[in-house]
């Protein structure tokens, strides 16, 4: 780069995808300057990153461990500090360029905060746009921000969709490598351990997100992020898998031609574009190499192996609460899930039930967005307890 570093702050900066943010930022330093870290919990992480990035400001979200994150970055000059409040504060520090990459709605608020300043997003957290799409999509107008998505089939779709011509696309194929239990029976998927669910066959991620991937409900929540992204209905969206996870998404246009973006899979590639975005930066990640993979295979999802997606796009066409509904639910089903207290099959149901039993309606604000999600949550645990375990 050239000129003044760029200033960025990473909100999740010790998960997978802050992680590989920090490799790249640290690769080049001269070319960056880091405002403000975030992490969760994993306070020894977030004091060694801070040590090395010398970022101005790091926060944990968990006050629990304000004393350890004070002790461990003791005279270096590094600003500390704890809890929600800080989470969202670190949103609004000067950093042009902010890596959104906190799991869940935790990440809601640092995220609009950044939004409504005028930054630079680089989007990894699906629950902004799921949730709080409407709001979100009103902010950037206002503001004049810019979201630059980072999930790698977005990213995908961003290269190669031309905005200038929506008209003229046909649909955009968000493409998805199945998951692990792609071929798995019903009677095989009722006894999935939260072990199994976790492992992930090509990509490399956090709990949660794993078990969305499994249960493609990650694919569900990335087609209404798709809907807000790139200002496409529901009924232009379509899901194909692919289990190489070579071709991250594709765009058919209305002359018949179809346009893809390849690569390997590595979150450093679309970290990388978002981060040296309207120009390319070098990514330290393996070449792709299509003669040594020989071959590559696509499929229509099983809707009846993957209900989630039905659900996703019952939520999308219901509109209003309906998604920020199905994401609380969908949190809630995963954590239960996890923890060994509801079985994998009853992920989907819970959000289901969860679905039925609420109504959707307008959200004007973030105010409202986080008493749906809070509402949502409530009723789902509620409903979790006549589940069998």
């Amino acid at each position: 780069m050239v000129g003044e570093p760029l200033t960025v702050t990473v909100l999740g900066s010790t998960g997978s995808i802050g992680m590989n943010t920090l490799d790249l930022l640290m690769r080049d330093p001269a070319s960056y300057r880091v405002e403000a870290l975030v992490a969760g919990r994993n306070v020894e992480r977030l004091i060694e990153q801070a040590k090395t990035l010398k970022p101005k400001l790091a926060v944990m979200a968990d006050p629990e461990f304000y004393g350890a994150l004070k002790e461990g970055l003791a005279g270096t000059g590094i600003e500390v500090a704890a809890g929600d409040e800080a989470v969202t504060e670190a949103g609004s520090r000067p950093a042009k360029w902010v890596m959104a990459a906190i799991v869940g709605a935790a990440g809601l608020k640092p995220t609009l905060k950044a939004i409504e300043r005028g930054a630079v997003i680089g989007l990894a957290n699906k629950e902004t746009l799921v949730s709080a799409g409407d709001v979100v999509t009103r902010a950037v107008k206002a503001s004049g921000a810019t979201i630059l998505p980072v999930d790698s089939e977005h990213s995908a779709i961003f290269q190669v969709l031309d905005f200038s011509q929506l008209d003229k696309v046909e649909k955009i194929i968000l493409t998805a490598s199945g998951g692990p239990f792609r071929t798995m029976s019903g009677n095989e998927l009722a006894h999935v351990t939260p072990k199994q669910a976790m492992a992930h066959p090509n990509w490399s991620m956090g709990a949660k997100i794993s078990v969305d991937s499994a249960t493609m409900m990650n694919k569900g929540l990335e087609l209404i992020e798709a809907h807000h992204l790139f200002d496409m209905p529901e009924e232009k969206i379509d899901i194909l898998v692919h289990p190489q996870s070579v071709i991250h998404s594709l765009v058919a246009y209305v002359d018949g031609s179809v346009l893809a973006q390849l690569g390997t899979p590595d979150m450093r590639t679309p970290i990388a574009y978002a981060l040296g975005w309207p120009k390319r930066i070098p990514a330290p990640v393996p070449r792709l190499d299509l003669a040594a993979i020989a071959r590559l295979s696509f499929e229509q999802p099983d809707n009846e192996r993957f209900p989630a997606l039905d659900l996703a796009r019952v939520a999308l066409r219901r509109g209003g609460s309906m998604p920020t509904i199905l994401n609380a639910a969908n949190e809630v089903a995963v954590g239960l899930f996890l923890d060994h207290k509801i079985g994998y099959l009853d992920i989907a149901r819970l959000v289901a039930a969860t679905m039925e039993a609420m109504t959707a309606s307008p959200l004007a604000c973030l105010d409202d967005v986080l008493a749906v999600d809070g509402e949502a949550r409530a009723r789902s645990l509620e409903i979790s307890r006549k589940f069998n375990t």
